[in-house]
């Protein structure tokens, strides 16, 4: 039996899909339906069983999956074990994060790490929230830092920190001059939203839901790619947004952007996501800590 048909097992088995196991794994769907079938006749016996576009683990499924997490997790404790005796902290670490973490609190975090471990090669993929998880759910990165909530049987997702957002204006707009703002004043206004599958468009949606309104309601929404790119398209007046304070501490002091707090106050969490088994390196294990230890995160959501 094959590592691979294992792993593409334990990847459907969490998700409960195959589209969704396929494109974590970046595989095609008649692939992992492949995989699964080949290990369905190993056992001779079905895995999962499938009625109205749904599965569901058989009595077997789920007796692969326990011994599944166990075996995935001992592969990575394995690792573990042999770099820690070997005291290897040389090597390569992939982190991703969505776009407000890695251009705002990544930086010093890495800066850090890296005045305390010089040898270590450090790689950064910066991605909205979504592309993230998928990166960390595939194993293309070790750990992800994200924006938005995430809802997975497959990964651990630990708080990180707290982050407030507030509306950018213009320092001559309408609204600059407000000690706050509620959310039905926004609809007054043309908004600069980030791209769908972004986690601050998500707690938007979600504070815009909260109190009776929906993003279909802002007016003249468009969409841009970053934060970056949204504080300039609200400085050359073409709408208001919604971003994170952090991100605004530059333009602010210069008195180029003001940044408004909503009323009631939108925070949001910033999270951790990784694979439910150990890491693969004691490295990544290192620079795992340290960035807790960096963000002062106390508590895990399982």
């Amino acid at each position: 039996m094959s590592d691979r048909r294992l792993q593409v097992f334990h990847t459907v088995a969490g998700v409960l899909s195959f589209t969704r196991a396929a494109e974590i794994l970046n595989m095609t769907q008649p692939a992992v339906t492949h995989q699964i079938r080949q290990l369905e006749a190993d056992f001779n016996t079905r895995l999962f069983d499938r009625a109205n576009n749904r599965i569901s683990l058989t009595d077997a499924g789920k007796k692969v999956l326990e011994y599944a997490d166990r075996i995935i997790a001992l592969y990575g404790e394995m690792d573990v074990a042999v770099k820690t005796l070997t005291g290897d902290t040389t090597g390569l670490v992939t982190l991703g994060a969505s776009t407000t973490i890695a251009e705002y609190m990544l930086p010093g975090l890495l800066g850090d790490f890296q005045q305390q471990f010089p040898q270590v090669q450090m790689r950064l993929r910066v991605a909205n929230t979504d592309a993230v998880v998928s990166m960390v759910a595939d194993n293309s990165i070790d750990l992800g830092v994200v924006e938005g909530e995430v809802n997975s049987q497959l990964l651990l997702v630990e708080h990180c920190q707290f982050d407030e957002l507030i509306v950018a204006v213009p320092p001559n707009h309408d609204l600059a001059n407000k000690a706050e703002i509620k959310p039905t004043e926004l609809l007054n206004h043309p908004f600069i939203f980030r791209e769908d599958g972004s986690g601050t468009r998500t707690v938007i949606a979600a504070y815009l839901e909260e109190h009776m309104l929906h993003e279909n309601q802002l007016n003249q929404p468009f969409e841009l790619g970053s934060t970056e790119a949204i504080k300039g398209a609200v400085q050359a007046g073409m709408g208001i947004s919604i971003v994170s304070k952090a991100a605004m501490s530059k333009e602010t002091g210069l008195e180029m952007l003001k940044a408004i707090p909503l009323s009631p106050p939108l925070v949001r969490r910033f999270y951790f996501v990784r694979q439910r088994q150990p890491f693969r390196t004691h490295l990544m294990d290192e620079l795992f800590q340290f960035a807790r230890r960096y963000c002062g995160s106390d508590e895990a959501d399982d």
